[in-house]
């Protein structure tokens, strides 16, 4: 039946989401949201059918699209157990035994000519300057233990949260606000036989949904744009050797910490995402190098606490699909691809890539290759370069006590990659795109935290002082100082806020 939207127009354009968890339901609530009555969103899901998460960190990025949907930040927290997160730290890295943290926000004060990292340099040079890190009111306020929201404060931050909770909150917002969420399992992709476009999904029901445009958000299994599409898979394993992980909560027995551990282990890392009354716990490996027995046991030695269920095994490929829109279908989550949990990446890609299709929308009646491609071509510079910084971790290491450290170090990696850590070692160099999501004291962090030491810095440093220099220094260490003495402990601003 066609439907009139409520100015007059054209009928709306019928989406159609193909699975619910995370994904799913960011996608069914910003299309519903922002566009209105222009699309009518129906979503399914099985309750038969469980999600991938368990505990999930985020990054800066998921505070503005809450904003942009008006979701009340306390109310989220309250319902995903959400704490908050400054960045994360880095163990056994770089060397077993060794520690460095990526953090949010800016480090220091950079000048048009030259970031900060020039001046840290010229300054430990000179004898003085201490940690890059001393210089990140984010690194030294979680450090501490310390978090606060005022506005003067100006904190970086963004969340951990219980993925599944999180899900279900976005469908308590997405409902309301007119999706139209149909309980069954796919049975069937029904394909038109002259266009090659999906036409509707069949269930086991026998219930047909039809639609104009389908999101698939079936995870691994990507039923739409592989399954009926047959899209095609980009495989980066050569690059991310890692390809299975497994995922835990256990009881919480500390309060919470402002910030995500990933600690290396012989063959891959683990992770530690601290919730208001649970950790999130997950084990990521390389089936080459550890067998998943071994894995159940190097997980079960790390977590402090008793888990309240049994490891969830996940296996893995990381790539992302030769086209994230191909015909009608615009694949999100995991049936887009995986690159890996690392840096948080996950759901950023999700509610960008939701984002750029609420700005590139097919609206029903138009021609909308050149849509695609502009979507597929803003898709790809995004996981290529999120690719990018991942695979630096891994490749920049010192470590070889392990095989799996020695094939990461000796590995061969993208062009992209090999240019950023060149002008790095050579000069301190770092730059940041229009489209990067990592900014460049991301990438300073990062490179300098896994061991790569510039030869050179740039010489516009060299014309200061060191009294003026140091002087300026100290400045900086000591604005990081005052700030500290007025932030509250985490997990008492938790307990007022936004107590789970």
């Amino acid at each position: 039946m066609t439907v009139a939207s409520d100015t007059g127009g054209p009928p709306p354009t019928r989406v159609v989401v193909a699975g619910g968890g995370t994904a799913g339901w960011i996608a069914a609530a910003a299309l519903t949201r922002q566009l209105g009555p222009l699309v009518a969103v129906t979503l399914v899901e099985s309750d038969e059918i469980g999600t991938v998460g368990v505990g999930e960190s985020t990054i800066p990025t998921a505070r503005s699209f809450h904003a942009f949907l008006g979701i009340d930040e306390a109310a989220f927290m309250r319902a995903t157990q959400a704490t908050f997160k400054l960045g994360i730290s880095f163990e056994n890295w770089r060397q077993v035994g060794d520690r460095y943290f990526h953090p949010f926000g800016s480090v220091g004060r950079s000048v048009m000519i030259a970031d900060f990292q020039h001046f840290w340099l010229e300054a430990r040079a000179r004898g003085f300057g201490g940690d890059y890190g001393s210089y990140s009111l984010e690194q030294q306020a979680a450090d501490a233990g310390l978090f606060g929201q005022d506005a003067e404060r100006s904190l970086a931050y963004a969340y951990h949260l219980d993925a599944t909770a999180y899900a279900r909150f976005l469908r308590q917002a997405a409902e309301p606000w007119g999706v139209t969420r149909v309980e069954g399992r796919i049975e069937r992709v029904e394909c038109d036989g002259d266009s090659g476009d999906i036409a509707a999904l069949v269930l086991a029901s026998g219930q047909r949904i039809a639609g104009d445009l389908f999101i698939d958000c079936t995870g691994f299994r990507a039923l739409l744009i592989e399954g009926a599409l047959e899209t095609g898979l980009d495989d980066w394993s050569h690059w991310l050797a890692t390809d299975r992980a497994l995922a835990v909560q256990t009881e919480a027995v500390v309060p919470p910490v402002p910030y995500t551990r990933a600690i290396a282990h012989r063959a891959g890392w683990r992770w530690q995402i601290p919730l208001q009354t649970r950790i999130g716990n997950g084990l990521v490996y390389a089936s080459r190098h550890m067998s998943d027995d071994e894995a159940h046991a190097t997980l079960a030695a790390g977590p402090e606490s008793r888990p309240l269920f049994e490891p969830r095994p996940l296996r893995f490929t990381a790539g992302m699909r030769r086209q994230s829109w191909n015909r009608n279908c615009v694949a999100l989550g995991l049936a887009a691809g995986f690159i890996e949990p690392l840096e948080s990446t996950s759901i950023h890609l999700v509610m960008n890539a939701v984002t750029r299709l609420l700005q590139l929308f097919p609206f029903r009646g138009g021609d909308h290759r050149a849509l695609a491609g502009r979507f597929n071509a803003q898709s790809r510079h995004e996981w290529e370069h999120i690719r990018d910084f991942i695979i630096l971790h891994y490749h920049a290491t010192e470590r070889e006590d392990s095989p799996f450290w020695k094939d990461c170090a000796d590995l061969a990696i993208p062009d992209s990659l090999a240019e950023r850590i060149a002008l790095f070692a050579a000069s301190a160099g770092a730059w940041q795109g229009q489209d990067d999501l990592f900014r460049i004291d991301s990438w300073v962090s990062v490179m300098l935290g896994q061991g790569i030491a510039p030869r050179d810095h740039h010489r516009i440093a060299s014309v200061i002082g060191t009294p003026a220099l140091q002087t300026s220094f100290d400045d900086l260490r000591g604005g990081i100082a005052r700030t500290l003495q007025t932030l509250p402990r985490h997990h008492d601003l938790l307990k007022r806020y936004c107590r789970a």
